[in-house]
């Protein structure tokens, strides 16, 4: 039986008055609308400011027509996001209801770009909910890097301890539970509650530090956890709202590269003299050292750009 103190599952809103406003109809259609995120997250949108169209008038500083053509605001957008011209970009806004499990919310807060009102449980009960994770879905802790996941477990493993995380959740429920049936204050029957549990926040944020989040929690390098809440409000939202500064979102910032100067002297030398001249510049500009036996030890900068040479169709030169 549902615990009768727990927030209803979410409803769709009710449009809200958008008089004088520009309407998207592709982001109007889903406003309310609450986009699944894991197993029991999601984001929605509850209103929205401005569209593709905002963004060109500030740019020129027009309150007129704006360009004449679509094919001429998909330019000038590309022209801007190439150039990181990002104040037209803060012209649009969006509201978000998002319910997320706590250890991500930690991470997702720590942009502090946006206008946020989180679920209190000082206040209020917690939420009766937690993030389970699936048998198949443990990780292993990377071997380079310190703060990423490696290759999941195997599926045995991974249900026994699926099994154990269950059981601390019921547990740490029942405790919070005799707590407040006991008389004790929301704000310390709160403490012990686990990380998986979820939390819900309005969250406000404009296009430009809202791609900005995007670009670093889209990323592969991201928690799985919040990539899965990242890729959502891209793909879901941003892709319906402003779907010109989407598509170069992703040309420029997701799909595109970017050389440091040591990078570009390297892929020069690549190019003008072959392996061994890439190889020592490499290592005049401290990418590449000497490894005890005498051969080349790539730096993590070295082999961060491996993937990109090899994007590049070209070769590595101290492999």
């Amino acid at each position: 039986m549902a615990d009768p103190r727990a927030p209803a599952a979410p409803a769709a809103d009710p449009t809200p008055e958008r008089v004088g406003r520009p309407v998207v109809p592709g982001l109007d259609d889903v406003l309310g609308q609450p986009f699944r995120v894991l197993d029991d997250g999601f984001v929605r949108v509850v209103d929205y400011l401005g569209d593709d169209h905002a963004i060109v008038q500030a740019a020129r500083v027009s309150y007129g027509a704006g360009t004449k053509t679509v094919h001429q605001d998909r330019g000038l957008i590309r022209y801007l996001l190439r150039h990181r011209h990002t104040t037209p970009f803060e012209m649009c806004e969006v509201k978000l209801h998002v319910r997320v499990p706590m250890d991500t919310w930690r991470q997702w807060i720590r942009h502090r770009t946006a206008n946020v009102n989180e679920y209190s449980t000082r206040y209020s009960i917690a939420i009766d909910a937690a993030q389970a994770t699936p048998p198949e879905e443990w990780r292993s802790q990377s071997a380079d890097n310190k703060q990423g996941s490696g290759a999941a477990l195997d599926t045995a493993t991974g249900a026994r301890l699926s099994e154990r995380e269950r059981e601390l959740q019921r547990f740490a429920r029942e405790i919070y539970d005799e707590r407040l049936e006991a008389g004790v204050a929301r704000e310390q029957a709160r403490k012990d509650l686990p990380l998986s549990t979820y939390t819900e926040a309005y969250w406000k944020v404009d296009l430009h530090n809202l791609l900005h989040f995007l670009e670093l929690r889209m990323h592969a390098h991201a928690q799985f956890e919040i990539r899965e809440y990242a890729r959502t409000i891209g793909e879901q939202i941003v892709a319906r709202w402003v779907p010109l500064a989407w598509e170069a979102f992703l040309d420029y910032h997701v799909g595109g590269v970017e050389l440091s100067a040591a990078a570009a002297d390297v892929l020069a030398a690549l190019h003008r003299g072959g392996t061994a001249a890439a190889l020592a510049c490499a290592q005049e500009r401290g990418l590449v050292t000497r490894s005890a036996e005498g051969g080349p030890k790539p730096g993590r900068e070295a082999r961060e750009l491996e993937p990109l040479l090899e994007r590049l169709g070209a070769e590595v030169p101290w492999k």
